[in-house]
């Protein structure tokens, strides 16, 4: 009788959810799309795996994700600027990131630490979840998804199926560069509700993330944003990246799983492109913002999009022991044999 292999969440770190690429199609009845916060790092995780690039992945943050493989060996892919350890019968060894590994039943996986950036996604190698209103993301407030809908805590086991996990390991050549620049948004949809000095004043200055930064949102503190007139209107409604103002004049950037609808006018909205760099900033760093249009928007998603493929087709087979498998197996291994005394073999027939 065969054992169910499992993976146990030793411990979920600062915070670890199940998501994937999240429920669309029900914010018009108050349900968030939830999902992953970059979705770049999801498919680039999945991508390791050799997994479909939008099966569900943990999402954790700024390190202290500890699982073990229990009934047997469990192939994982850490996609993120992390410090990834891994505790075997031979002692600990720190793995380079953005790669795969597999572990044996009784291994340990660490997300020790984060380098740049704050999140991380592990793809995990016959993970199957049921999809509740068409996604495996988990929505903690409202109990969707996951596990129960719960965020991943210590003690959970996530059951695996059947699939191989001794493939090859896999490892991205040339991991994305940090990047810097201020974070790109479009002004509205409410921007008349501010007065004339305030979008200036939001382009101006850099802004500090403080310690209310969530999946929900970011809440930034710097130049204070003046209302033209309430700083409240009727509800009306919302999507991630909205960049909302109470009256404090301090903005909020709402994510993945803010409310669908809010009563603060919204100044701008981040791009999509750049919604995952903002959220994976740790508070009391800080950014600058810019202005695009609409249509310069859409062309950077494109290109954005062009960047992760081209990012994607850059994984290929682990070197093992040192030796380039791609060499390797793409090699002719046999032609032109040497004979010992200096004349090329050729076989008799």
């Amino acid at each position: 009788m065969s054992t169910q292999t499992e993976l146990e969440i030793v411990s979920p770190g600062a915070f670890a959810s199940l998501q994937d690429a999240g429920r669309q199609g029900f914010r018009r009845i108050g349900v968030p799309w939830a999902g992953v916060l970059d979705r770049r790092l999801m498919r680039i995780a999945n991508a390791l795996a050799d997994r479909d690039e939008n099966a569900p992945v943990i999402e954790c943050f700024d390190g202290g994700l500890h699982v073990v493989a229990h009934g047997g060996a469990v192939r994982l892919a850490v996609a993120g600027d992390a410090v990834v350890e891994v505790d075997g019968p031979d002692g600990r060894r720190q793995l380079a990131p953005w790669r795969s590994v597999t572990i044996a039943d009784g291994e340990a996986l660490r997300v020790r630490k984060m380098g740049s950036g704050r999140i991380a996604m592990v793809a995990i190698v016959g993970l199957a979840l049921p999809a509740v209103m068409g996604s495996a993301s988990t929505y903690v407030r409202a109990g969707l998804g996951g596990v129960d809908g719960r965020a991943l805590g210590a003690g959970t086991r996530l059951a695996l199926n059947d699939a191989d996990p001794w493939g090859s390991d896999r490892v991205l050549t040339q991991p994305p560069a940090a990047d810097a620049r201020p974070i790109r948004l479009v002004p509205g949809p409410q921007a008349d509700h501010f007065s004339a000095a305030a979008l200036d004043a939001l382009v101006s200055a850099d802004y500090r993330v403080t310690a209310e930064a969530d999946r929900m949102g970011v809440r930034l503190e710097g130049a204070k944003l003046e209302h033209s007139g309430a700083a409240d209107i009727v509800s009306d409604a919302t999507v991630p990246g909205s960049i909302q103002v109470p009256g404090a004049g301090q903005p909020i950037v709402l994510l993945a799983d803010a409310q669908t609808a809010g009563g603060y006018p919204k100044i701008a909205t981040v791009i999509t492109a750049d919604l995952g760099r903002l959220a994976a900033l740790r508070p009391g760093q800080t950014l600058r913002f810019v202005t695009v249009t609409a249509a310069e928007g859409a062309q950077i998603a494109r290109a954005a999009e062009a960047e992760t493929h081209a990012l994607i087709a850059a994984i290929r087979p682990l070197p093992a022991d040192g030796v380039d498998l791609v060499a390797l197996y793409t090699g002719n291994l046999v032609d032109g044999v040497v004979h010992a005394l200096g004349a090329e073999y050729r076989p008799l027939h």
